[in-house]
């Protein structure tokens, strides 16, 4: 047995394409492995300053405006890389054409959000939260260089941008925590960090790829295309940010920030591993785009990624259960 298993792990560790996927998934893993323990001690550190009422508040007020991020979007994450993986060769023209919608988009949030609380009994120091928090999704239309890199299995420039950027923050939640800082500096903290991961972002997509954003170009034709095959993922991802936020909104609305606080920490305790199935996913997208047009091979890799992405629940489920 042993001795058909070894040629074929010599095999599988020798091919080109396992090692360079395996070699990008290993860093999108190992950052998000960081992030989830600096998110335990530096989340339950914040948590425990601010105390239930003002962590509360301060998560209401994410969860408000997450479900608006769908419409920044627009949807079009998949869309680019796939185009991407098709035709590098329009790079330019794909990440500038996404670059200008994602920008429109995260406009056309701020408009949105003043509508939507007016139907809210906020007042209006929770709306000023709000507002801060919002306008930090100006500064993710920059997250279209992590298409590119996603297309060329380039995503440890991405864990770069992203662990320093963790690095940070964590050092500033730190020293707000230190000097007593109010709530709102929180809030203006999580603005900091999209403006640290953009400029980390450029920083790599120019340095380590000597490309420039002044290469980038929009084409209508391009978008009216993207946002025409984007138009169900964007439905798909308000469905799924209204799931996914719409119960700290409503428990604000029905109860008080203290019960919000509560239940938001103890939900950040157990969706840490959510990042898992988006990561994998994200990385392997190309391999399942370059084989699209092999069926046998594209119904063999959709198999292993499914039957990987049960087992690995199922093993997180179980290990949940029994020791949380």
């Amino acid at each position: 047995m042993w001795d058909r298993l070894l040629p074929l792990k010599t095999q599988l560790l020798g091919h080109e394409g396992i090692r360079r996927y395996g070699a990008n998934t290993a860093w999108l893993m190992g950052e998000k492995v960081l992030r989830m323990f600096m998110g335990l001690f530096v989340g339950i550190w914040v948590a425990r300053y601010l105390g239930p009422e003002q962590f509360g508040l301060l998560s209401y007020a994410q969860s408000f405006v997450f479900l608006f991020t769908a419409i920044a979007t627009l949807g079009l994450d998949s869309i680019v890389v796939r185009e991407l993986v098709k035709d590098s060769s329009q790079k330019n023209v794909l990440l500038g054409t996404a670059f200008t919608l994602k920008l429109i988009g995260s406009l056309c949030i701020l408009p949105i959000l003043w509508f939507g609380v007016q139907f809210t009994s906020n007042d209006s120091y929770t709306n000023l939260l709000i507002f801060i928090i919002a306008s930090g999704t100006i500064f993710q239309s920059f997250n279209v260089i992590d298409f590119y890199y996603q297309s060329s299995v380039l995503s440890k420039y991405v864990a770069f941008a992203n662990t320093l950027t963790l690095a940070i923050s964590s050092i500033v939640k730190i020293i707000l925590i230190l000097n007593q800082a109010p709530l709102l500096a929180f809030a203006i903290v999580g603005v900091f960090d999209t403006v640290i991961l953009s400029l980390g972002l450029i920083y790599f997509y120019w340095q380590k790829t000597h490309y420039s954003l002044k290469e980038w170009q929009f084409d209508k034709v391009v978008a009216k295309r993207l946002l025409k095959d984007s138009w169900p993922l964007l439905i798909g991802g308000l469905c799924f940010v209204t799931f996914s936020n719409i119960d700290i909104v409503m428990l604000k609305q029905f109860t008080s920030e203290r019960q919000v606080g509560l239940y938001s920490a103890a939900y950040k305790l157990t969706n840490l591993w959510y990042f898992l199935p988006g990561l994998l996913l994200s990385s392997l997208a190309p391999a399942l785009i370059n084989a699209k047009n092999d069926p046998v091979n594209y119904d063999s890799r959709l198999g292993l990624l499914t039957s990987f992405l049960f087992w690995i629940a199922f093993t997180i489920a179980l290990f949940t259960t029994i020791f949380f």
